[in-house]
């Protein structure tokens, strides 16, 4: 196995669990975490030998995902981590995959957002209310933790990327 297929296989997987894992509990991602997506990403783009040209337009699908986040993040629809978090997913998709990954996620993070909204309409039982992370989850003047519906579509989208298929050799 390659450094690019660890990376491509463990890493990425890895941060998109964590991102969502993280975002149920706390309602953070970490800048860390989003950091981590960066450099793995350069990093795969060298081992792969990946073309400037090529560089670039991932470069550009995510600066485009950032500057409509950061929009959507300014009017306060999505938090902070959940702006950088798909920033720095685009980063790993380029323009070829960006719609399915954009698609997939704002599908999922409807049907996520409807879902917390029906729970929050019905009490909690008792043996949660012990758990501080799903009363702030219940409590309706909380947020949706977006992450979750962010990493789904990552993963979904992932295994028809041009550099999954660079890196797995297919």
């Amino acid at each position: 196995m390659t450094l690019a297929q660890i990376v491509m296989l463990g890493v990425f997987p890895f941060a998109m669990a964590y991102a969502a894992a993280s975002d149920l509990v706390s309602m953070t991602i970490s800048n860390r975490l989003c950091l981590l997506l960066v450099g793995s990403f350069g990093l795969c783009c060298i081992l792969l030998g990946l073309s400037p040209a090529a560089i670039g337009w991932h470069l550009a699908a995510g600066a485009l995902v950032l500057i409509l986040v950061f929009g959507l993040f300014a009017a306060g629809w999505i938090g902070g981590g959940d702006a950088k978090l798909a920033a720095a997913t685009a980063l790993w998709f380029g323009f070829d995959q960006l719609m399915p990954y954009l698609l997939i996620a704002a599908l999922f993070g409807g049907l996520l957002t409807i879902l917390i909204l029906r729970l929050r309409s019905r009490p909690l039982p008792e043996f949660v209310e012990k758990w501080s992370w799903a009363r702030r989850l219940h409590a309706a003047n909380e947020g949706v933790p977006y992450g979750i519906a962010l990493a789904f579509a990552a993963l979904l989208v992932l295994p028809d990327t041009t550099i999954w298929h660079a890196a797995i050799g297919v």
